[in-house]
């Protein structure tokens, strides 16, 4: 009988190992919440219940820089209106603008991740198990986030998972212990007569091959949302037809299909709600 090199042993237990790291996501439906208010209607709790969600990755406030020498300040912070509802785990979500990685900032971990528990103590929410932070990092500011992470990662001590654009899947993965793959905003504003600047499978298809070889555990969010803008006193709309988003959804499972298990949507909004049809709904959120 052939015995197998010790390093092609290796080399396949590593590939097993990897494969298990990134199904260790769990199933499951989740819906970004993007207001500066959170407070739930009628058709918005019927749509958590009908789709079966279960988690809100609620964005708390954003970190930026108004002025260099105070450095980053929070920005837009929500107000909570209404309760947070039964069977819905809300992951808090911070965003920082970029600018705000280009040098350390001592402390700022620990002030975010304070201010998280604060406000979840102010407001009553319950059983926060997860933070997730969003950042269009990029090469030039990668390894100062990546270092912010691994701070947060001390204090807080319990799940923590970031935003990858598709730009990003070059980059070496960051400290986290999964990433949320965002799939719109894929386009080129500037270039909106040729193409849907939120998301176009055209923008998405040179991103596909490096999905397989990702080694974080990822989750993906489709757009569900409007874009307006006004060009030249002329007010353009951007709206992605469902069609587009199960095309691309199609894709991406195709070459990574661990991310038909945790797929959430960009955001939640009675009219987001209601521009496409309960069945798009259905098959956007199909595991």
């Amino acid at each position: 009988m052939r015995t197998i090199p010790a390093y092609i042993g290796l080399l396949l237990l590593l590939m097993v190992t990897s494969c298990q790291q990134r199904e260790r996501l769990a199933k499951g439906n989740a819906v970004y919440y993007w207001r500066t208010d959170f407070r739930l209607d009628s058709t918005e709790r019927a749509f958590l219940s009908q789709y079966h969600i279960n988690k809100v990755y609620c964005r708390y406030f954003d970190v930026v820089i108004n002025d260099e020498e105070a450095g980053p300040v929070p920005n837009a912070t929500i107000t909570f209106s209404d309760t947070q509802p039964e069977d819905i785990e809300i992951i808090p979500t911070v965003y920082i603008t970029e600018n705000c990685m280009h040098k350390h900032y001592p402390g700022l971990a620990e002030k975010l991740v304070k201010r998280i528990i604060q406000m979840n103590e102010t407001n009553d929410i319950k059983n926060v198990r997860e933070i997730q932070i969003d950042c269009d990092y990029t090469s030039k500011s990668r390894k100062v986030y990546y270092d912010f992470l691994n701070e947060v990662a001390q204090v807080w001590r319990n799940t923590l998972s970031t935003t990858i654009r598709l730009h990003q899947l070059s980059i070496k993965a960051p400290p986290v212990d999964y990433g949320v793959l965002m799939i719109y905003n894929t386009g080129d504003p500037r270039k909106f007569m040729e193409r849907n600047p939120i998301l176009d499978i055209r923008d998405v298809r040179p991103y596909l091959s490096r999905l397989d070889s990702y080694p974080l555990p990822l989750a993906a969010a489709y757009p569900v949302y409007q874009w307006v803008r006004n060009i030249h006193n002329v007010r353009v709309e951007h709206t992605v037809e469902a069609e587009e988003i199960l095309r691309v959804k199609q894709a991406v499972e195709k070459y990574r299909p661990s991310l038909s298990r945790s797929i959430l949507t960009y955001h939640l909004d009675k009219d987001n709600i209601n521009r496409y049809k309960p069945e798009s709904y259905e098959e956007i959120y199909h595991h």
